[in-house]
């Protein structure tokens, strides 16, 4: 790739500084952690969840944690997901409940006045009718948490306590868990496939606050111990349902408001949400990301950075966390990888490409029978119309449950890395997946060019959305796919996608999340990244790249890495960020216009 001499020494010194940056973030000799960003959303939940097993026990986190809420609210007397975020109806809402524990203390009095303002402008009145219909109105169908926010706010008596308050939060149909996994997919849940946890606590909890439909409880009362098994099946060894904060805090407090006394269960969740609490009183959205950030982070930096001795480190540990039995939360078949070594992981689709890149690029002849299985895991759970989902396939019509063109990019990725690899059985099997996944992602891009993800988004974008991390994803995986029968696939696609790219770029030379929004650097790694790995370049590419190049250059500036920007979305639209992320995609990116990474 052409580009000026002084900007090409510029970035061999850069990217050798920051890859032994990476190489110094790695722990134990074999993962990179990293570290997501608090939450206020996660905090709120995690306090008032603890002061519903015991107030007094609890009473040095709670206090803290509201500290931490006092210290981190936004001017206009809201919290976003992150510090850094614009606020947003959700978390004030459960920052508000949460800090009905202490608002008759100084000073929270003064800025109880601050957030129920925010929350009259946002849904008009603190009437319940009000909020509940807002809560409702923004997520729609999928009630996986418009219903835990207003299970919050009913037991923290913001929607008032004459009795009528339980009838502003749906009914969870927590019944249907004792049916088998399989029915799940064609009754149509009113939540996500792995909110299975809080359908149960939170439905059981209604049942018994409001009434209902004689028989339908006469229903609910026979299932209710066999559906609190079904949940005490799902419980990881950890505590923690997904390693998560806000859903095992849900969960917690629903079980113990509504009777539940098993300290198995409320014992073992309480002990995570204690354990999740940080030195400053905050909680982050989940424990780590640590198999997610390891995968990227071998891919950014390839064998020849990490030497041979991390490489069979890493190899070891990334074989070691392949599920090997059904795993008991989703019925999901072993084979898969979550994004975490810790119980609370769940096997999904992106960790399970991202670690089957990982270890072709670290170990070619590793164990083709685990290769195999993972390989055989993706192809078992692509959908009908092609694409490839997080978790379970066809579960249901929920966003967070459809297929995405960023993972079907990743799989189609990982299977081109394997192909010739496989056995002619496998190796066929995947040619039709192939076949499917180009088809759904030629469906599926916009016809501007580009791609919308779903796992990610950018806080100031139309709709939160950002075409520049989807379409970037999407491009990667789609440059590696060498085979000439591919070319007709995906040249059109390829065409109209680096022309939106380019498109996209700033006039500081940088990307945004969408055309015209303010460069980050995450979103202009992944764009150079993109673009650097075309198989075939024209010099507007090669000068659009360089530019980008030279806009990390100002970004990293040979010194600590700029602060991550939230562009993660975690499960029901929460906002974070992974302060290696920024480290990560720009090692990512240099690595490929030097024509370095394999």
């Amino acid at each position: 790739m052409s580009g000026n001499n002084n900007i090409d020494k510029m970035l061999k010194s850069s990217l050798s500084h920051l890859e032994q940056k990476l190489i110094g973030e790695m722990q134990s000799g074999f993962c990179w952690r990293g570290k997501l960003s608090s939450s206020a959303l996660s905090t709120a939940v995690a306090m008032f969840a603890l002061s519903k097993v015991d107030s007094r026990k609890y009473s040095g986190k709670i206090n803290k944690a509201a500290s931490w809420l006092l210290e981190n609210v936004n001017q206009d007397g809201g919290w976003g997901d992150t510090p850094e975020s614009p606020s947003n109806i959700s978390t004030t809402l459960l920052a508000w409940s949460a800090l009905s524990l202490v608002e008759k203390e100084e000073p929270y009095a003064k800025l109880i006045e601050r957030v129920e303002q925010y929350i009259k402008k946002t849904t008009g009145s603190l009437e319940p009718a009000d909020i509940s219909r807002t809560v409702l109105g923004h997520y729609g169908k999928d009630r996986t948490f418009s219903v835990p926010i207003l299970t919050m706010c009913t037991l923290a008596g913001r929607l008032g306590d004459d009795g009528s308050e339980w009838n502003y939060v749906i009914q969870l149909p927590f019944e249907m868990s004792v049916l088998p996994r399989s029915f799940f997919r064609l009754i149509g849940l009113p939540v996500v496939s792995y909110a299975l946890p809080a359908l149960i606590a939170m439905g059981m909890l209604r049942h018994r606050k409001a009434k209902g439909n004689p028989l339908m409880r006469i229903i609910r009362n026979m299932v209710a111990g066999r559906s609190l098994e079904v949940l005490k099946s799902t419980l990881p060894s950890s505590g923690g349902f997904l390693e998560a904060v806000p859903l095992t805090g849900f969960v917690t407090m629903s079980l113990v408001a509504a009777g539940c006394k098993d300290e198995s269960i409320i014992g073992a969740c309480s002990g995570f949400l204690e354990k999740s609490f940080r030195e400053d009183g905050s909680c982050p959205i989940d424990t780590d990301l640590a198999t997610w950030l390891t995968s990227l982070s071998v891919k950014a930096l390839g064998i020849e950075s990490l030497g041979a001795e991390k490489s069979e480190a890493i190899t070891k540990w990334l074989m070691a966390q392949q599920y090997r039995t059904v795993h008991p939360y989703t019925g999901a078949a072993p084979g898969g990888w979550a994004w975490t070594d810790l119980p609370g992981g769940v096997p999904d689709a992106d960790d399970t490409s991202g670690a089957l890149i990982a270890l072709k690029l670290l170990n070619p002849s590793c164990d083709r029978q685990s290769i195999s299985a993972g390989i055989g895991w993706i192809l078992d759970l692509q959908n009908s119309d092609g694409g490839i989902p997080t978790f379970c396939k066809g579960w249901g019509k929920l966003p967070f449950d459809r297929s995405c063109p960023e993972i079907t990019a990743h799989a189609l990725e990982a299977f081109s890395r394997w192909r010739k690899e496989v056995d002619d059985s496998l190796g066929r099997r995947m040619d039709a997946s192939m076949v499917r996944g180009l088809e759904y992602l030629r469906s599926s891009q916009k016809a501007d060019g580009s791609w919308k993800p779903l796992w990610f988004g950018n806080q100031f974008a139309t709709n939160r959305e950002n075409p520049t991390y989807g379409t970037s994803r999407v491009l990667m995986g789609l440059n590696v796919l060498q085979d000439p029968e591919y070319k007709t696939k995906t040249e059109f696609m390829i065409k109209n996608a680096v022309a939106w790219l380019l498109n996209a770029q700033n006039q500081d030379h940088g990307w945004g999340g969408d055309k015209g929004l303010q460069s980050s650097i995450e979103e202009t790694a992944l764009a150079v990244n993109a673009l650097g790995g075309l198989q075939e370049r024209t010099p507007e590419i090669d000068e659009a790249v360089m530019k980008g190049a030279a806009r990390l250059l100002e970004f990293t500036d040979n010194s600590d890495m700029p602060p991550a920007s939230p562009i993660g979305l975690y499960f029901s639209m929460l906002w974070y960020s992974e302060r290696l992320y920024p480290l990560i995609f720009t090692v990512s990116a240099l690595k490929v216009i030097k024509g370095t990474s394999k």
